[in-house]
């Protein structure tokens, strides 16, 4: 479908233009079939089927069958095309959907709990810089099919190969469970099925296309997907920036409202509305941190209180709905001591929050939490604010540096000089979305505090509940003050919200938000495509017994299985995604954390090292990712509370999303240790 020819180019570009002018026609034609009355029941379900039927259409047309092509799209993708495909399988439901929502909930900055966003833009975006200088050239230049191979070739044995497959698995597995979590979030509120449903709907696009075409049709996939969240992101933002601003170049403008929004956050901080709310969240607080004390006695005691309500309200003759919310609420209290306990815990926690200035959000403008010449407290907490925006930015960037699907996809050029290429296309295509992230979280914020605020609860628009419906945890308004009167700390939005909801917000056309939510799926089903790919590759390819080269193993067998493995990784992970486990940003960022301390430090020693070795690997490999989950399993809040140990249990107060930062010196050092003791025993002289 693709070589490097001229001609061949050239009908690439034309169907390119071709399908980009379609997809704008398509985007005018039904902004006026809105306004000529069609339904919004309508709009959501057109974008959702043709999103999907599109890519299913590209997945058929492309199917193949043939070794070469179904791992490594027949390496004859061109260096533009595949810094595309790379940019959307990067632009993941977490870039799409939750940077920004990470930008406007933690900052720039961000607090000591939460390292602020721009962590984020740095490190996934410098860690482009590590894949084009030290990883992706050295690996296309072995003409290998998976990261595993690369093991395999260069250190021989089964088990650096088997622990990579298995690292490989284990960090794709929580990235696409992420994915398909945005999926069926987006494809919920375009249809108005239940969110397990959309799930569903948004995964036969998924299927149809990985499992038909393999990396040749993931390609051409995901080049149109970029193309499609590219219009969907900047689309809103340019309009956003112009109401507000009057110019549409929002990276450019968009700093004007940094001070309006510092003023704001002033007038908020001294707005004695506002100190009512958060009065009454640090009473939630201290309530909760009674019960805490003793569960078991809080639990029983709010049951026997609940059923002494439901008791007056029957022996009153109340209105049937007001029995039925005090059953509801008997039936949603924690079943036992231990839940209680965990649901407690975290809603003291999130009430805390809630209860400091401007709903516990830090100021958008200031450097980091705390003051580097303020008290002790202060300084210390400045330090921590600090030491985990390096701390998450390193885990980014030498993650990306290590994810097995995003270095997959550098197999497919066809020289050396085209993955260097593709790289730079990579970072182009990217930054063409990353620089417009940091401005849309400003216009958000501005927009929600100026438009928003202020707003009677009995007049608040239609989105607020819709969005409610499809999941709570999205977002979150009431009057807690009682005074009908929405304040900035009565209102809670999610990372995964603040983009879906921009065009709403803005006041834009139905058939944006729309365009936002087929971006999002775009960006979603772009990334979960090449995660499945990379983990039925593992299962089947990697950990296959191992007779020569990998490239020997190659067979139209091996493909079938590989297809059947693909199929019953996303049932897997389409099922684990319905529990809604975590935000998708959480999750991502825990994939990556594990990604680098798992594969960082053998890559790089492996490449860069002659005298490394093969047990030295296993040990870099199994101590490095051991110490990152161990420690995100036993510094996670809720698995904390559940086992009954106190909060914290942090080192040097670093969040459990960074693990990747003691993770992977343990494994250098390991690596380091046993490959000069092998060296050493190699060396040393045998006796009789």
């Amino acid at each position: 479908m693709a070589s490097g020819a001229p001609s061949s180019n050239w009908r690439l570009h034309r169907n390119l233009l071709v399908f980009t002018a379609g997809f704008i026609l398509f985007l005018v034609l039904m902004a006026w079939a809105e306004r000529a009355g069609l339904a919004r029941d309508w709009i959501g379900p057109i974008f959702l089927f043709l999103s999907v039927m599109l890519y299913a259409c590209i997945g058929i047309y492309a199917r193949t069958g043939d070794p070469e092509e179904f791992y490594v799209a027949g390496r004859r993708i061109p260096a533009m095309y595949n810094g595309m495909a790379t940019a959307a399988d990067w632009m993941s439901a977490a870039s799409f959907i939750s940077l920004a929502g990470a930008l406007y909930l933690q900052g720039f900055s961000g607090t000591a709990a939460q390292p602020g966003g721009l962590a984020y833009v740095l490190g996934w975006t410098g860690g482009f810089c590590l894949v084009g200088l030290l990883i992706a050239p050295r690996l296309r230049a072995m003409k290998l099919y998976t990261v595993p191979d690369f093991f395999a070739v260069r250190f021989g044995g089964k088990w650096p190969r088997l622990l990579a497959a298995c690292g490989a698995i284990a960090c794709s597995f929580i990235y696409v469970v992420a994915q398909i979590y945005g999926v069926g979030l987006i494809a919920s509120r375009l249809t108005g099925v239940q969110f397990e449903i959309g799930i569903l709907l948004g995964l036969g696009g998924v299927l149809l296309c990985s499992f038909l075409g393999g990396m040749r049709a993931i390609t051409w996939t995901q080049v149109v997907q970029y193309l499609v969240l590219l219009l969907a992101f900047l689309i809103p933002v340019s309009w956003l920036s112009f109401k507000q601003l009057g110019t549409p170049l929002a990276p450019v403008a968009y700093g004007q409202q940094l001070p309006k929004i510092e003023r704001l956050e002033d007038q908020l901080i001294q707005s004695p509305a506002e100190q009512e709310v958060q009065a009454a969240f640090q009473r939630r607080a201290r309530d909760y941190a009674e019960r805490l004390a003793d569960p078991a006695a809080a639990l029983a005691r709010e049951r026997e209180k609940l059923n002494e309500r439901i008791r007056m309200l029957k022996a009153q003759g109340a209105d049937l709905s007001l029995v039925m919310l005090a059953r509801r609420e008997l039936a949603d209290l924690p079943r036992d001591v231990a839940s209680a306990r965990d649901v407690w815990t975290r809603a003291m926690n999130e009430a805390e929050e809630r209860g400091r200035p401007l709903g516990g959000l830090p100021r958008h403008g200031q450097a980091f939490e705390g003051d580097p010449q303020g008290s002790p407290a202060e300084q210390a907490l400045f330090n921590t604010s600090r030491l985990n925006f390096i701390a998450l930015m390193f885990c980014l960037m030498v993650g990306t540096a290590s994810l097995p699907h995003l270095l997959t996809r550098f197999y497919t050029t066809p020289t050396v000089s085209d993955t260097r290429r593709s790289v730079a296309w990579s970072l182009f295509f990217i930054a063409l979305l990353y620089l417009s992230s940091p401005a849309l979280a400003v216009l958000v914020k501005f927009e929600v505090m100026q438009g928003l605020v202020g707003s009677s609860f009995d007049q608040l628009p239609n989105w607020i509940a819709q969005w409610a419906r499809v999941d709570p945890a999205l977002i979150s308004v009431q009057d807690v003050n009682g005074d009908r009167v929405l304040q900035f700390g009565e209102i809670r939005l999610g990372a995964d919200m603040i983009m879906l909801a921009t065009p709403e917000l803005g006041g834009l056309p139905y058939v944006v938000s729309a365009l936002v939510a087929a971006g999002g799926l775009a960006a979603a089903l772009s990334t979960a495509d090449g995660l499945l790919l990379t983990i039925s590759n593992a299962l089947v390819h990697d950990t296959a017994p191992q007779d020569g080269h990998p490239t020997a193993r190659l067979t139209d067998t091996r493909v079938i299985l590989s297809k059947f493995a693909l199929l019953a990784v996303a049932m897997l992970a389409a099922l684990a995604a319905a529990l809604k486990p975590a935000e998708i940003i959480s999750l991502v960022t825990a994939s990556f954390s594990l990604a680098a301390a798992t594969f960082f430090p053998a890559l790089v020693t492996g490449i860069f090292w002659p005298r490394a070795t093969g047990r030295g690997v296993v040990a870099g490999m199994l101590i490095g990712a051991g110490l990152a989950a161990v420690y995100m399993l036993q510094a996670s809040p809720m698995l904390r509370a559940w086992w009954g140990a106190a909060p914290g249990g942090l080192w040097w107060g670093i969040q459990p999303v960074s693990a990747g930062v003691f993770g992977v010196p343990a494994g250098f050092a390991a690596i380091v240790l046993v490959s000069l003791w092998d060296g050493r025993r190699q060396r040393q002289p045998r006796t009789a």
